[in-house]
């Protein structure tokens, strides 16, 4: 095989894939218009690929409104993966007494890419709260206090390779998140243990991360607070970073222990 022409299949692959993250994202099905745009793709090759991906069941079209949506074999590769690497059943008692405990909001998330992703939430008992997340919502990297925690401990060529591959980010998130203030925060993070995101995505909103590790120490899920910037005074927030930090650690013992989450 020429190189010009594996170059061509690596290229269909990954536009494939990414066109099937796109599809999944959506309950209620996509238009082909609006995955060309995401994908930055024309429609022409966009119909193309969807069709390949339906033959084989990856993706389905429905025929009374037009719309895209996960397709059968789908289901059937997430159910085989979900006993290998879902361990949202692991986390949900530590997410809820996370939320008991400190009375705020409490998130469970999974790194899938360069995005985290939120699996599991659970409310505190404070009547005020913030909806910046929720589960099924994605952020990428380094933007929500989870994907901040997850990143800071990644290997420093992983790192560089990331903001090298966003430089979009103080463009779409604001000029926080330029390389040099995020890596101010990334060291931040790394000397406290836990992120923290001051009112960086919705102003008055603070958010605390603690990476989940994998049992090769790789840190894969994230646990994480979110709630209003009044409840984060700087001695609160040290105490419910020590809380939070625990509550990673007992995950992680418990991933580890179980043999589950087989990331590297």
């Amino acid at each position: 095989m020429s190189t010009s022409a594996s170059a061509g299949g690596t290229q269909a692959v990954a536009r494939a894939a990414q066109l099937l993250k796109l599809v999944a994202r959506t309950a209620d099905g996509v238009r082909v218009s609006e995955l060309a745009a995401a994908a930055s793709l024309t429609r022409p090759t966009v119909h193309r690929l969807l069709t390949a991906l339906r033959r084989e069941g990856l993706v389905d079209r429905d025929e009374e409104t037009g719309l895209w949506v996960p397709g059968p074999e789908l289901y059937l590769m997430g159910t085989a993966a979900a006993a290998r690497y879902d361990v949202a059943d692991l986390a949900r008692d530590i997410v809820r007494s996370l939320a008991a405990v400190t009375e705020e909001s409490a998130f469970f998330s999974v790194r899938q890419g360069d995005e985290t992703v939120c699996l599991v939430r659970e409310d505190g008992s404070f009547p005020i709260r913030s909806f910046v997340l929720s589960e099924g919502v994605r952020f990428p990297l380094g933007v929500a206090s989870a994907g901040l925690a997850i990143l800071a401990f990644l290997p420093p060529a992983e790192v560089d390779a990331y903001l090298a591959r966003h430089p979009e980010l103080p463009e779409r998130w604001g000029a926080a998140h330029g390389e040099r203030r995020l890596r101010n925060r990334l060291a931040e993070t790394q000397e406290h243990g836990y992120a923290l995101n001051p009112g960086l995505i919705v102003e008055g909103s603070y958010g605390l991360g603690a990476a989940v590790f994998t049992r090769a120490g790789h840190p894969q899920w994230a646990l994480s607070l979110t709630g209003v910037q009044f409840r984060f005074t700087p001695e609160r927030t040290r105490k419910l970073g020590r809380i939070l930090l625990s509550h990673a650690h007992q995950l992680t013992a418990r991933i580890a222990a179980s043999g589950r989450g087989a990331w590297r």
